[in-house]
């Protein structure tokens, strides 16, 4: 089995150097905005010592450990979700990992540049939040005005992917967070 994981956050925050750590990948790590642009991809066998305990008790012929590959994506930026920096770019590479390692610088060192000037964390996770959510309410005004149309035919799967992205949308535009929704809250036709 296999994850994918982009690490991501504000340029210069360390996510070339966390990604180099973590896959052992020599890569360019720069003290400027942008030094990577396309993402840098590195695949990590999972060290279980159950696994080969397993392939005792199974007689396998191979052991096969579970696989997490990781993407150094390139620096967020205030106005990705409009396109401002490498914004599209970056914004469309999240789309193809499984999940994200949001990476947040929290060091002070006046020889590396912050692309805010200035630090402060909970501003940086903000914008990226921002970003991120703006960027699912684009992708969510894109799938609504397809589904509209099959909706209208009465196809059940369009009414409910309808009235499920509906009330994410809502949920995204008052700030909510998305993540913690149960999928027990998940409305069906006719209640929820």
């Amino acid at each position: 089995m296999k994850k994918s994981f982009g690490i991501v956050g504000l340029p210069n925050v360390g996510k070339s150097t966390l990604f180099k750590k973590l896959t052992n990948i020599d890569i360019t790590i720069a003290n400027y905005p942008f030094a990577t642009i396309d993402p840098n991809v590195g695949v990590v066998p999972v060290p279980d010592i159950r696994l080969n305990e397993l392939t005792k008790l199974s007689n396998s012929k191979k052991t096969v450990p579970a696989i997490l590959e990781f993407y150094d994506i390139a620096g967020l930026v205030k106005g990705a979700s409009t396109g401002e920096g490498l914004g599209n770019k970056f914004l469309a590479n999240i789309r193809e990992v499984d999940g994200i390692l949001h990476l947040v610088r929290i060091f002070k060192e006046e020889n590396i540049t912050h692309v805010e000037e200035t630090l402060n964390p909970i501003r940086d996770i903000e914008i990226i939040n921002l970003e991120l959510r703006l960027k699912d309410l684009e992708t969510i005004h894109k799938r609504l005005n397809s589904l509209a149309n099959e909706a209208k035919t009465g196809k059940i799967e369009a009414l409910l992917e309808l009235q499920l992205l509906t009330l994410i949308k809502a949920k995204i535009e008052t700030g909510e967070n998305i993540y913690e929704f149960a999928a027990s809250n998940t409305p069906v036709l006719g209640g929820k």
